[in-house]
């Protein structure tokens, strides 16, 4: 089981660490989007503080219909105690944790601010 916290914002969040092929390790704060269906985005400057590999480009459709072109890299991460290769989406945005990562679990959430943000393998 995995546990976060809903922040000021009212964003269920969860901190999880991010590594690249040297094992260098960082950890960050995602917020959980479960509109997004890929597995985890980051803004560029952690990408290249990374230094992830580049693995492809692929066009996907925002939650307001238009559709851009994201560049994916590869990376590891630990997951529920277990290393785990996903890709990353560059986007300038806020770290989002998509639905490509909770495939297979369950996602609880106390929403309320502070509230506890429980993930559990299924």
């Amino acid at each position: 089981m995995m546990q976060g916290v809903v922040n000021l914002r009212r964003e269920a969040t969860l901190t999880v660490v991010v590594g690249n092929s040297n094992q260098q390790l960082q950890a960050i704060e995602t917020v959980i989007d479960t509109g997004f269906t890929g597995f985890l985005s980051l803004p560029s400057a952690i990408i290249a503080t990374l230094n992830l590999p580049w693995s492809a480009s692929d066009i996907v459709t925002l939650g307001d219909g238009s559709e851009t072109l994201f560049d994916l890299y590869t990376a590891t991460v630990i997951w529920d105690g277990q290393y785990r290769n996903i890709y990353i989406a560059e986007s300038e945005t806020e770290p989002l944790l998509g639905m490509a990562m909770l495939y297979g679990y369950r996602l609880l959430v106390d929403a309320v601010e502070g509230g506890i943000v429980k993930i559990e393998a299924l």
